[in-house]
């Protein structure tokens, strides 16, 4: 009699489990892109918080002196040297209102800005449009004046 040729073949051999440690060098190269990724992000958002910190503080404080024109016009004032450069804080009248209008999006006139350097600072329209010009005071904007 003749063997029979599936006589020599073995039963099936499972192969054993693969373990997932240690880690391809692919995954290792995900991981250490995503770690930099998220370091270089908090430093980011770190940073634009420390930017911003002078423009919350003046927000918080025009909360405070909310009807006084002349605490607010200091307010921004100080903003401006804080943000850009002591030249722009203190240039004369013309270029101050050109300046402050550019920044704060409101419409001031060197009249309204004169009666700040008056003995009588109680203006409420004024106050609003100062407080107003704090909260949209722009910090990244090109000053060309």
């Amino acid at each position: 009699m003749q063997a029979s040729p599936l006589d020599g073949l073995h039963d099936v051999i499972v192969p054993e489990q693969v373990a997932w440690w240690p880690l391809a060098p692919i995954w290792w190269s995900i991981i250490a892109a995503i770690t930099v990724a998220a370091i270089l992000l908090a430093i980011k958002l770190y940073r634009d918080n420390q930017f911003k910190k002078a423009k919350r503080y003046a927000i918080a404080q025009s909360e405070a002196v909310a009807n006084d024109s002349a605490q607010l016009h200091i307010l921004i004032k100080r903003l401006v040297l804080h943000y850009y450069s002591p030249e722009h804080a203190s240039a004369g009248t013309k270029e101050w209102c050109i300046t402050l209008n550019k920044l704060t999006e409101q419409h001031f006139s060197e009249q309204e800005l004169m009666s700040l350097y008056q003995a009588n600072t109680a203006q409420p329209a004024l106050a609003t449009k100062l407080k107003a010009g704090i909260k949209q005071f722009k910090l990244k904007e090109s000053l060309n004046v």
